[in-house]
């Protein structure tokens, strides 16, 4: 199935990690005729205009979205139901509306109430991503091998569930299809509460009496190093996604406090056969994630991609 054919035009509204990632893969891979695109900062849209993201960049989402096939929403959980109010006049009849939040129920809800019945809403989480932010930060090969789960609407409709399918695996991911409630509970777990988790652990060295900053930086183990990454991430999306996804959240946070509680007990206790089991199903997976192919020695940045250009041929920065 050729995306291209699908989406004469794709508009995209946020020029960030994800939205400027999705730019860059539709554009070197000619997945659109034309991609439109904006941003609510000036200053990104400056420089997006700058990079070459778009064939058109727009001061306003309404322009933007103006005749678009496609239109991808890349903005805050928090900020969807405005996009969508503001959108929903200019859509092209037929459209496709998705997004690429980490939270989807809430997001279901609150563009599904100001959409019109005649597009296509089909709500999209590509599970994939860095702990760096804005127009600079994204890269063509981000989704290579990464998810998308797909959460469309009661409404969306077969053939474009099929298109929107299409346009995610030629921009190289995985595509699966779920109940916006399933994948919160699922997302809970797998990524919303490591990142609670990580910004805790760094909070708390970051006000621990005794260690001064300068030790907590210099004897960093490998481990602390990945907390910080995952902390690094961009404050106001996870701000969103946890006041957008609590009650997942706060189901699995109190499934962790359990457990946590348990391996307290058992270091408290001396229980090392407790600690040993614990460790050993932990361990198993990793080595789970290691053989679906999902974590790799090699950084996300440059993974290669069938189809895209060999770096320093027709490279956008």
């Amino acid at each position: 199935m050729n995306a291209s054919s699908f989406f004469p035009r794709v508009a995209i509204i946020g020029l960030g990690l994800i939205g400027s990632s999705i730019a860059r893969g539709t554009i070197a891979l000619g997945l659109a005729g034309e991609v439109v695109a904006t941003d609510g900062s000036a200053d990104v849209r400056q420089r997006a205009q700058e990079l070459g993201l778009a064939h058109r960049i727009t001061d306003t989402n309404a322009e933007a979205v103006q005749d678009a096939d496609l239109v991808i929403a890349c903005v805050p959980v928090g900020a969807y139901g405005a996009v969508a109010k503001d959108i929903a006049s200019h859509l092209k009849s037929g459209a496709i509306v998705s997004d690429v939040g980490s939270v989807k129920a809430a997001v279901l809800k609150d563009m599904a109430a100001h959409l019109p019945d005649t597009i296509d809403f089909i709500p999209a989480h590509p599970v994939a991503g860095t702990e760096h932010s804005g127009p600079d930060a994204g890269f063509a090969e981000l989704f290579v091998n990464r998810w998308c789960i797909l959460t469309p609407s009661e409404a969306a409709s077969p053939d474009g569930i099929e298109r929107l399918k299409a346009f995610w695996q030629a921009l190289g991911a995985n595509v699966e299809t779920m109940t916006a409630e399933h994948h919160d509970l699922v997302l809970a777990i797998t990524s919303h509460l490591p990142h609670l988790i990580a910004y805790t652990i760094v909070g708390t060295a970051e006000e621990l009496e005794g260690v001064t900053e300068s030790e907590v930086l210099k004897f960093s183990a490998g481990g602390f190093r990945d907390f910080t990454r995952i902390a690094a991430s961009d404050p106001t999306m996870w701000r969103d996604v946890f006041l957008n996804n609590k009650d997942a959240v706060l189901e699995m946070l109190g499934e962790f406090q359990e457990d946590l509680s348990k391996l307290t007990r058992a270091i408290r206790r001396g229980d090392g056969d407790a600690l040993f089991e614990h460790f050993s199903r932990t361990r198993a997976i990793r080595r789970g994630i290691l053989s679906i192919g999902q974590d790799a020695a090699s950084p996300d940045f440059g993974r290669p991609h069938q189809g895209l250009p060999p770096k320093g041929e027709d490279d956008k920065p």
